[in-house]
This record gives C-alpha cells, sequence and structure tokens, in this order.
C-alpha cells in the first residue's frame, strides 16, 4: 500500500473489489477540484483473515477508506472509535484516520434515504428488504427512522431476527419473500442478479406504481430493474447511492464540498458490471 508520501491514500477494500467504481468517482472529485496532487483513491482486495492487518497497517499509511461487502460488520471491532448512529446501525462503511486513530462511520444510510426521497415520500410506506447484511442495516435504520413499516426476508433468519429486534421492525423467513407483492416498495440488499440473470422474487410480484430499488448497481439494470421497469414500476438504479453516500464519504475525510455533477458523471462513463455498494 506504499505510495508517495505527500499524497494521501485513500482504498475502497472488499472482496471482490476490482470492478468498485468508487475509485473513478472519487478521483474525479479530486480533479474537478484540482487536489488530484493531494489525493489518490485506489481499490484494494482484502479477504476476510486480511482485514486485521491491513487495519493496522492502515493506521500508518491510509487516509481514509471506504468499506464494502463482506467487511461492513466485521470491520467496526477493529477500529479506535465508531460514530454513534454507525454503532447503532451496526455497520460502518466509511473510515478515517484522524492522526493514528481509525474512526468508523456509515453514509450508506443516508446516501439511500436521498436516493429514495428523489422518487417518492417515505413515513408509512410498507418497505420489504431483502437481506440482512451490512447495506441491509444501514437502510433498515433509515426506514424505520423515516416511519416506515419495515420487514426484513433473509435467508439468514437468525441474522434477520437480531437485526429486526435491534433496529425495530419485523421480519420472516427467505421463503416467504413473495410477499413482498403486499409492499410500496421493494429493496434488494442481496448480490442476487449480479450474475445478471436471476431475479430475488417472482417477477409476478412486481407492478405498476412499487418502488423497486436494487443496491446492486450497473449502467444495463438488473435483473430485478429491469423487470420493474417493464411493469411500469418506479426504479432506483444502485448508481444513485453509491453517489450519493460517496459524496459524504468525500466530504468527511477531505472536508471539501462535493462534485456532484464530476462524480456522477464518472459513474455513467464507465463500463457497466453489477457491483454492490
Amino acid at each position: 500500500m506504499a505510495t508517495n508520501s505527500n499524497i494521501k491514500l485513500c482504498l475502497v477494500i472488499g472482496d471482490p473489489v476490482a470492478q468498485s467504481l468508487s475509485p473513478a468517482m472519487h478521483n474525479a472529485a479530486y480533479k474537478a477540484l484540482g487536489i488530484e496532487s493531494q489525493y489518490v483513491f485506489r481499490a484494494q482486495q482484502v479477504k476476510p483473515e486480511e482485514l486485521g492487518m491491513v487495519i493496522n497497517e492502515a493506521r500508518s499509511n491510509i487516509h481514509a477508506m471506504a468499506v464494502t461487502i463482506p467487511h461492513k460488520e466485521t470491520m467496526m471491532p477493529y477500529l479506535d472509535r465508531v460514530d454513534d448512529m454507525a454503532k447503532e446501525i451496526g455497520a460502518v462503511n466509511t473510515v478515517f484516520n484522524a492522526k493514528g486513530k481509525l474512526i468508523g462511520y456509515n453514509t450508506d444510510c443516508a446516501g439511500a434515504m436521498r436516493s429514495l426521497k428523489v422518487h417518492t415520500a417515505l413515513e408509512r410506506k410498507s418497505v420489504a428488504v431483502l437481506g440482512s447484511g451490512g447495506s441491509a442495516r444501514a437502510i433498515v435504520y433509515g426506514l424505520v427512522n423515516e416511519k416506515c413499516l419495515v420487514t426484513i426476508y433473509s435467508r439468514n433468519a437468525d441474522k434477520a431476527k437480531e437485526m429486526a429486534g435491534a433496529l425495530g421492525c419485523e421480519y420472516t423467513v427467505w421463503e416467504k419473500r413473495n410477499d413482498a407483492a403486499k409492499a410500496d416498495i421493494i429493496i434488494n440488499t442481496t448480490p442476487i442478479g449480479k450474475d445478471g440473470k436471476e431475479l430475488p422474487v417472482e417477477e409476478s410480484i412486481i407492478h405498476k406504481g412499487q418502488v423497486v430499488f436494487d443496491v446492486s448497481y450497473s449502467l444495463n439494470g438488473t435483473p430485478l430493474l429491469n423487470v420493474a421497469k417493464s411493469k411500469n414500476a418506479i426504479v432506483i438504479n444502485g448508481l444513485e447511492m453509491l453517489l450519493y453516500q460517496g459524496m459524504l464519504q468525500f466530504e468527511l475525510y477531505s472536508g471539501l464540498k462535493a462534485p456532484e455533477e464530476a462524480m456522477r458523471k464518472a459513474l455513467q462513463n464507465k463500463p457497466s458490471h453489477a457491483r454492490t455498494v
């Protein structure tokens, strides 16, 4: 992870991470503000068993990190401090190095809520959240605070039960996920569909007027989003969440206002590969 000592090195870490669009988005922001000689943003694959070692190294040579799957929850014990909201959520997606002390934040929540509010009002809406990982935790936390009626559908029933109890919502077994037909909003936080083929729910349950949000991002859409579009549902691509949470990350670690249009353009101009925020 060595770099020029005068340049602040920022990373996105995950497993896998090679197709992440975060480096393009953040590097475009540096260029737009004329600070590309001060910052550089790279992707680094970090396997679960390597996480502790990478975090210890980061104290001396990393300015900030974006965190993606599968590290958003397991990252927390390695940090010196976790922001109150991230602590309540139980997941971190942003780490800032404050003179060797690593501080964890969560910008996924605000990024997801902004993505949703562009398209719909939230209060009292019924929401089906598919999955129970770090992104799901952030989204459910935000939805509950927006007074939504949330049900989690997860393949890991124990994890869903714990999350529902901690965040104040309902949960049920994965086999009942097609009950999402009754929901005003369906949010997929699972990796199902990243292969460009599978759907996390039956196609028949999606209907006109529903809001369908897939945290996986792709310029060409995911199978879920493409079906939703064909049914005249309101479609939200994970690229929107990636942009908004990335803008908040940028502002946290740079202290500068994020150049939204430059960051958005960088995402729109990259090759399309399905990835999860």
